[in-house]
């Protein structure tokens, strides 16, 4: 037997480790691993008769046997993680009320190799990881068209999602997650950026996406400084709240004219798919509504079932992209990103939202820049049939109504707006050029009128230059193979003092124990500006915990994600 603790590092005399920007590698416990085969092959399923189907409710039996069977006998998830483990994932922790222990926030930072590139925060769409988007990676940072702005990219997993320490109980969801997200850019060295979100907000649950972006824009205009919302949830201006936008929505409204801001496309749009009147009634009928606002009964079933969360993924994946066919592969991989780490503190996250809506004490001083995105409806542009047949008679409760670009007005100064057909899906997966093609009119907006956003002229330097020696520069578009160790550096593998233990040392057994840094391949920390040194502090390798004998083995815990950690350069403030 061995032991080895789990970097947890303490606020205090050493804050400045808990600040540290550190790579982060997934090995999950081969224990937890055989675990999950084993409640596999021990799942009932209901009972559902063959004829006749019922047209209330989708029969989601036909395709849940296959995945199962896939699950077990194909499917290997040390594959799927080596793949995950090649992207640029990093773990950095902090210092929130309420927690003894910093709240460590995992996520993908991926820099681009050309010169004048501006940093943007990604909110990935709730409840989705930052890991199920990697292949957005290449479209935002080297980009095909020459004359398409190149983005530095930062991709969260939001707080008690993936592999990111979940929030103290009763924290106000909202706001401690954009200050969470706000300091992340600014830790990473980005004094200015611009945001966008990956889904549509109106159709997130309890409108997550939407309050996230729209907290950073209202709150940090300081540092965020433009906003890209999709499909957001707006409502009509009013006469008593903004006399002039309601006067100008009337005039606009009685002649169905292109005037005023507005467009002959949103009379059309807001015919065919409503509008926020029939957001509101839609709404009362959303889970979030009937019963999800209490969520511990839930979760006691999805943290004991892999089947049961099978089943609950698929069917958000059926009502967000209908259209959409994933390979089997794809839809264990969203299981699994959130069996792993449970997926109990993403319900609460989402129970918290809706049951404690956060309201602004003060009004802005200048409106927040964004960009829209919406939606005119009409034919899918999705092909192939995907989930289009798991129950058809099921309502698409959670397609948006329209949001009228003019609304905005109210609330935002828009730069840009973009009026795109179809519906929104799932764009990181389906469209993502429609994400791409909104940040990029924010940009060019934005570099308008606010001049600090002004990016920086000269090309970043390839990642690992200045922390290995001899690393090999990486190609436009490639990321760096991780090289290895060159030794440990002074202090980097010291043990922390008592004191600072968060954690109780746990007991592993040698086969599945985290290698330590002398066999276990370096990851590649984010590249620096050229001025920028190694960072010196350092951390224990990370451990897992092979099982208290306390413990109930059925609970996934923190200790059975193991993680490989090396030092990282600090970053600069940009300029």
């Amino acid at each position: 037997m061995a032991t080895e603790m789990e970097e947890h590092a303490a606020a205090g005399e050493n804050g400045a480790a808990v600040e540290d920007v550190k790579p982060y590698r997934i090995h999950v416990s081969s224990r937890y691993l055989n675990l999950t085969k084993q409640k596999l092959e021990i799942a009932r399923l209901p009972r559902e008769p063959d004829e006749p189907k019922s047209k209330d409710w989708w029969q989601p039996k036909p395709q849940v046997e296959p995945l199962i069977d896939f699950w077990l006998e194909q499917y290997q998830w040390r594959d799927q993680e080596e793949i995950l483990n090649r992207l640029p994932q990093f773990r950095t922790g902090f210092t929130v009320p309420q927690s003894e222990s910093p709240i460590r926030i995992q996520f993908i930072h991926a820099r681009s190799p050309h010169a004048n590139v501006i940093p943007l925060l990604l909110i990935p769409p709730f409840p989705f990881s930052s890991l199920s988007f990697g292949h957005l990676i290449k479209l935002f940072t080297d980009p095909e068209e020459a004359n398409h702005q190149p983005f530095h990219l930062v991709i969260p997993s939001l707080p008690g999602l993936s592999f990111s320490d979940a929030l103290p109980t009763n924290s106000a969801v909202i706001s401690s997650t954009a200050d969470l997200l706000d300091s992340l850019m600014k830790r990473l060295g980005y004094s200015f950026y611009l945001t966008t979100n990956a889904g549509a907000g109106a159709s997130s649950p309890a409108q997550i996406d939407y309050k996230l972006a729209d907290w950073l824009s209202t709150h940090y205009p300081d540092s965020c400084l433009g906003t890209h919302l999709i499909s957001p949830p707006l409502t009509q201006p009013r006469l008593q709240k903004a006399p002039l936008a309601w006067a100008r929505w009337s005039i606009a409204r009685f002649f169905e004219a292109s005037i005023l801001g507005y467009r002959s496309d949103d009379f059309s749009a807001l015919r065919q798919n409503g509008s926020s009147k029939k957001s509101r009634t839609a709404a009362k009928s959303r889970p979030h509504k009937i019963g999800f606002t209490e969520p511990n009964t839930l979760a006691y079933a999805l943290c004991d079932s892999p089947t049961g969360l099978l089943v609950f993924m698929m069917k958000g994946l059926r009502l967000l992209a209908p259209q959409k066919e994933f390979t089997p592969t794809e839809i264990i991989n969203f299981a699994e990103l959130a069996w792993l780490p449970g997926p109990e503190s993403a319900m609460r996250f989402w129970a918290h939202c809706a049951r404690h809506p956060e309201k602004t004490n003060k009004e802005p001083s200048k409106k927040p820049h964004v960009a829209l995105t919406v939606f005119l409806g009409g034919e899918s542009q999705s092909s192939g049939g995907g989930n289009a047949q798991a129950g058809a008679g099921v309502l698409d409760e959670m397609n948006p109504a329209y949001s009228c670009p003019g609304w905005a007005n109210t609330r935002y100064k828009v730069l840009y707006t973009n009026r795109a057909s179809g519906k929104p899906g799932l764009l990181a997966w389906e469209r993502p050029e429609i994400i791409a093609a909104g940040v990029r009119g924010l940009s060019a907006a934005v570099l308008r009128v606010d001049k600090r956003l002004k990016p920086s002229g000269r090309p970043e330097v390839a990642p690992l230059a200045q922390v290995v020696a001899g690393a090999e520069t990486a190609t436009p578009g490639e990321q760096p193979s991780s090289p290895g160790p060159s030794g440990p550096q002074p202090g980097l593998l010291a043990p922390p003092n008592i004191g600072e233990r968060l954690q109780p040392l746990a007991e592993v057994s040698d086969d599945t124990k985290v290698a330590s840094n002398d066999t276990l391949p370096a990851k590649t920390p984010s590249p620096a500006p050229a001025t920028s040194g190694p960072d010196q502090s350092g951390s224990t390798p990370v451990v897992t915990t092979e099982g208290d004998q306390g413990k109930r083995a059925s609970e996934p815990q923190v200790s059975d994600i193991k993680t490989d950690t090396v030092a990282a350069p600090k970053e600069t403030q940009q300029a």
